[in-house]
């Protein structure tokens, strides 16, 4: 059997206050919910800190812009104990919502602050707020030197070359109009300049535990399910695939409980205990695969039209 490589990885989306006052229409928010953001930043950021420094984990947290201006003590303990920081808008903003020229703007003003806050070291990662990504955000991320994403699904534990969301085509089902004005197949995918480390609403804290009145969230799942849950999805990766990455995605507001803390500490046993096992950002993650040390997906589907 050839030797396993797996590599494993935590992204950490510190949203803090940005993604509850990130409501779209300048609508008031419920200062409750804005507390809940601060707990993340605060007694959140603390516990997973002191998690990843049992284990010996080093972290990718995609940090808001906002998060950063807002919370800089509580980022700067995380950017000193060696962490990576990414890119994950200014306020928590859905590129799909926003215009072409406010995805710019958004995407260069956070760069800039997660750059002067690194001491000149630009971010090299990015993921989209709520994976609401657009056709523009692809082709915006080569433009400014983004090295990887981390908002698609095209595979689940295989990094592969983002398509270019900006030449694919499909056209959406319209009842308003003739039924031959949508049925033709979609174009084919190409690839882009860009490393994409799957998304993965399964291997995501904020559905299960985060209760959000009127969204379609559960909030009060037990943590014995979504243990076994993130662990079926590693047996079978690990059966099936001699090298792929598991990248699992949390909120410290969300993880930073007691019973997630705990929910952690065994995932993270339960992992180590197979071979080929290696802990890191991701970023490394996708050097990795830059530099060919490990094995990735090749994306295809679509025609040429």
């Amino acid at each position: 059997m050839a030797p396993k490589r797996v590599l494993c990885g935590y992204g950490v989306d510190l949203d803090a206050v940005a993604n509850w006052i990130n409501t779209c229409d300048g609508s008031k928010q419920n200062p409750t919910n804005v507390s809940r953001g601060v707990f993340g930043a605060t007694v959140g950021v603390d516990r997973l800190l002191k998690l990843f420094a049992k284990y010996e984990i080093k972290a990718t947290w995609f940090t808001p812009a906002h998060t950063i201006e807002s919370f800089p003590a509580q980022v700067g303990r995380i950017r000193d104990a060696g962490h990576e920081l990414g890119l994950h808008g200014y306020t928590h903003e859905y590129p799909a919502q926003l215009t072409a020229a406010q995805q710019r703007d958004v995407l260069a003003k956070s760069i800039a602050v997660l750059t002067d806050f690194c001491g000149g070291a630009r971010p090299r990662g990015y993921t989209a707020p709520a994976w609401a990504t657009s056709k523009e955000l692809i082709p915006q991320l080569e433009e400014f030197g983004v090295v990887y994403d981390h908002s698609f699904m095209h595979h689940d534990v295989q990094m592969h070359w983002a398509p270019d969301t900006s030449a694919s085509d499909w056209v959406e089902t319209n009842h308003a109009h003739d039924a031959a004005s949508w049925m033709r197949p979609m174009s084919k995918l190409k690839p882009s300049k860009i490393v994409e480390i799957p998304a993965n609403w399964h291997l995501d804290d904020w559905p299960p535990f985060q209760p959000v009145l009127g969204k379609p969230s559960h909030g009060y799942v037990d943590t014995d399910v979504v243990f076994r849950l993130w662990k079926q999805q590693f047996d079978f990766a690990y059966r099936e695939y001699d090298q792929f990455v598991f990248p699992i995605s949390i909120h410290p507001q969300v993880s930073g409980k007691p019973h997630i803390i705990l929910l952690h500490e065994r995932i993270i046993e339960y992992i180590n205990g197979f071979e080929g096992v290696e802990w890191m950002p991701m970023a490394d993650m996708a050097q990795e695969f830059l530099d060919g040390k490990i094995t990735g997906a090749s994306i295809e589907g679509g025609v040429d039209l």
